[in-house]
Formats: C-alpha cells, structure tokens, sequence
C-alpha cells in the first residue's frame, strides 16, 4: 500500500512523462492514440471506484489541451468519453474535485466548437447539467458547470431551444449566486430568440422576492428584455397582481417563518416582491406609452395605491408611489380618480413628495389607501399638446416598434 507522498511522486511522473510526450518527443507519437484510448478504456471501467480517477481526468486533459488537440478530441468521443465524464457527473461516489475535473473537460470539448457542443447534447449532457447544478453545493463546481451550460449557450443552433428551456428550468434553484448567473445567461440567450416560452414568466417573477438585490436587478432587467416578446401580458398581469398579495400568500410564508428568529406580521419575501413589481411596473411605464396603457388596463392604478398603504414594508410603498406619480403626471385624467380616492390633503402631499408619503401617513390614512375603490381601467387621453407617439415618454409608441424589430 502506498504512502500519500509516494502516490503524489508516481502522479508527479505520470504527468512529466505526457507533459514530454505532447512537446512533441518522437518516442511517443505513434503510440499517442492508442495510450488515449487505454486510458479512457481505463476510466470506463474503473471510475465508479474512483482509483485513480483525478490522475486519469488530468491525463486526458493533456491530450485535449495538446497543441494537435483535434485528432485526440474525436478519437475520445469516439471511445465514449464524453458519455463518461457525464457518468461522473452523477455518480454520487465521484468526489467534487474530481467532478470539476470532469467538467473542466466537457468545457474543453464544448469550447472546441459547434460540432463538439452538439455532442454533449445529444448525450443528454443538459439533463445531466440541469440535474448536476441542483444538486451541487460546491463554488468549484458550480462555477464550472455553469461556464459549461453558457459554452453550450454559444455558437450551437441545433440545441439553442434546448438550453434556454434548460436555463428556465434551472431559475427555481435556491443558490443566489446561481439565480443571478442563470439570469445573466438567460438575458443573452433571450436576445437571440424570436420568441420567449411562456414557461418563463412564473420563475422569473417567483425571483422578485429574493433578498438579494444582485438577483433581483438582473430579474428586473430580464423582465425589461421581455416587453419586446409575446410574453409580455403575462408579465404585466403578473406584476399588477404582485401588488395586492392575496392574504392565502401571506398566511403561507408567515407559518413557513414561524420558527425563524426574525418574525414579521407579514412575510418579508412577499412584500419584497411587492415594492419589486411596483419598481418594474414604473420602469416599464416610463420606457413606453403603450406598455403603460395596457398595465391601465389591467387596473394597476388601484393596485399601486394599496401597495402604498402597506405600512409594514416601507420600500413596497415608496416604489408604488414613484410609479404612481408617473402615471397621474403623464395621465391628467387619472389626477381625479386619485384625488377623489384617498382625499385632498394626502393627494396634495402625495404630489408633494412621493418617496416620503409614508413618513407622515398614520394607520387611518393607511386604510384608505388598502381600501380603495380607484377603478380606471379605460384607455385615457393623453396631456394636452403632445400627440399619441410623443406622450412624456423616453420611447414613444413609434420608437418601441424599432426597438423591438
């Protein structure tokens, strides 16, 4: 039985010997071939052990990294490498080291290009991905098997669809760091699409309640991208309903917090997502006048004045007061209806200074705006002396159908 020290030594002059062999030293090129496929033979056989697994996977990564790496990359699909570093992946007695090993080189065979990324998939490698990355709870390998998933993301339009549902399916993982670079990919990869799946919409907007502001950004941003697809009702159905947590909601996080030590009357993750939606609803509205008129439509008027009554999340109304001061200042019809709604003096307050409304509004004040009754849901006018593609927009109608062209 070896000692740890004479192992290391024996792997030290293994690697030596393929590191001599690859700057070209006549003894070994004609046997180079066939040594790469006794040793991923060797691996086939005898990975489920582990023996010796990290001196094997870094000897095949020298054959892929060597400076005639094409032949030796296809003699190694064609011996059935690729099928086993994904074995590895989901073989619960493989060690994470070796895991990453095994990534490093899918990414090796990925990055060689298009028709290497093909074979990864047609191995089932994004189902492997998917099932390896919500599982994972190392930074090693989730940084490698997310470098992966976007090498696979680029410069493969055969398996294109296939990544994209895959990185969909992958936003419901609890890791912020994952969230955040799945939302990042996904921002790319949608810009390549001419449509967006349907699928998409509940998770990205599951997301807006994460306590992480990185996460909640990139969800933002992502949910901006998507006013140009056909998705776009959906989400701005969704985000006005975010806005009035219905009470099963809140009653469903408060028992699932009753045992944390911070406990609130309400869930903090709820209204999070609330002042969220109302921070999207606003940036949506103030990038398009026909954006702004369909969230009208959908009521969003009355929604955003309840979220300003919600006294126990500050944010949530400070964010339904920017937005709605965009709407009354942009929409002269709606000055009424909300004036008539909760009263003359918070109104002129309101118009005063919004982000601060909720510094002087007492409990009573409070219940008038969850209790309101503004309903507009008709399509007003616009302000006076502004036509219909020029209306206190940065874009206009005009310039959001160039944009989304």
């Amino acid at each position: 039985m070896s000692t740890p020290e004479e192992e290391q030594a024996n792997i030290g002059t293994v690697l030596t010997f393929l590191r001599e062999w690859d700057r070209g030293d006549s003894r070994f090129a004609q046997v180079s071939s066939l040594f790469l496929a006794r040793i991923t033979t060797w691996i086939r056989l005898t990975y489920m052990f582990g023996t010796f697994l990290g001196l094997q996977l870094k000897a095949i990564g020298i054959f892929l990294s060597a400076s005639n790496h094409d032949q030796y990359l296809m003699e190694f699909l064609e011996d059935g490498g690729v099928l086993t570093l994904l074995d590895i992946l989901s073989h619960s007695q493989s060690k994470e080291e070796q895991k990453a090993e095994a990534l490093r080189l899918l990414l090796t065979v990925s990055d060689a290009g298009r028709k290497y990324k093909e074979v990864i998939c047609e191995s089932h490698g994004l189902k492997a991905l998917e099932e390896f990355l919500t599982k994972s709870n190392t930074d090693e390998t989730q940084e490698a098997a997310w470098a992966l998933l976007e090498s696979l993301s680029r410069g493969n339009p055969k398996y294109e669809n296939k990544v994209y549902k895959a990185m969909i399916s992958l936003m419901t993982c609890t890791s912020p760091k994952a969230q955040q670079r799945v939302l990042h990919t996904l921002h790319t990869v949608q810009s390549k699409m001419k449509t967006a799946h349907h699928s998409i919409v509940e998770p990205l907007l599951g997301l807006l309640r994460s306590l992480h502001l990185e996460v909640q950004d990139e969800a933002i941003h992502l949910i901006l991208d998507l006013k140009c697809y056909d998705v776009r009702p959906l989400l701005l159905r969704g985000l006005v309903t975010l806005l009035r947590p219905n009470k099963e909601k809140l009653q469903q996080h408060q028992d699932m917090q009753e045992s944390e030590i911070i406990k609130t009357t309400g869930s903090l993750h709820v209204f999070v997502q609330q002042a969220a939606a109302a921070k999207t609803i606003r940036l949506l509205a103030e990038d398009s006048e026909e954006v702004s008129r369909e969230l009208l439509s959908l009521g969003v008027i009355q929604h955003l004045l309840y979220a300003m009554g919600n006294r126990e999340h500050t944010d949530a109304q400070i964010q339904a007061s920017l937005a709605l001061k965009h709407f009354v200042r942009s929409f002269p019809g709606i000055e009424d209806h909300v004036q008539r709604g909760i009263g003359s003096t918070l109104f002129a307050a309101f118009m005063h200074q919004a982000d601060t409304l909720y510094m002087s509004m007492d409990e009573t004040q409070a219940e008038l705006f969850l209790t309101n009754k503004v309903n507009i849901t008709e399509d007003l006018d616009p302000p006076t002396g502004y036509d219909d593609t020029e209306l206190l927009f940065p874009g206009s109608g005009l310039d959001e159908q160039r944009q989304c062209a």
